[in-house]
């Protein structure tokens, strides 16, 4: 009894099975879908970039506690609106300021300054880390300085 249920049971799962393949997926498709979808992979394709004129700026060798600022100017060479979102330094020495949250549109260039304390001793290098809407979805810029301590300072720069 066991072997029949088994075969019946075995029987009825491949007449389910050829019943539910008979229609072709071929004929499912719907072009207004395929339109649409190609359409929306289209527009995910495009993407800002932000081109900058420069990655990095080298403030020279500085007197320690003397503050510095640079500019990195950038241009959205993408074709769709670039938008900042967060722009954070390696240290709290170092404070970006940034158009927040403002679309710049293709071919519109934007400027991001940047703070430094002049703290610390020696070589300096600190890094900024640019959030937005690009592809990469970061951008690093970095900043160094030689810091001269206070009293090397007063006497002069140290060779």
């Amino acid at each position: 009894m066991k072997r029949i249920t088994t075969v019946f049971s075995l029987i009825m799962a491949v007449a389910v099975m050829g019943v539910s393949c008979k229609d072709k997926a071929s004929n499912k498709i719907v072009a207004d879908n395929v339109e649409s979808a190609t359409s929306r992979d289209e527009a995910q394709k495009q993407l800002p970039v932000m081109s900058f004129e420069k990655a990095e700026h080298d403030f020279g060798a500085i007197a320690q506690g003397t503050p510095q600022e640079t500019t990195f100017k950038f241009t959205n060479t993408g074709n769709a609106p670039l938008i900042i979102t967060d722009a954070k330094s390696s240290c709290g020495c170092t404070v970006p300021e940034y158009p927040k949250n403002a679309p710049i549109a293709p071919g519109e260039t934007g400027e991001l300054l940047v703070k430094f304390n002049g703290s610390g001793q020696n070589q300096v290098t600190k890094t900024i880390t640019v959030t937005a809407n690009t592809e990469k979805g970061t951008e690093i810029l970095r900043i160094k300085a030689f810091v001269n301590p206070k009293e090397a300072a007063a006497a002069g720069p140290v060779k």
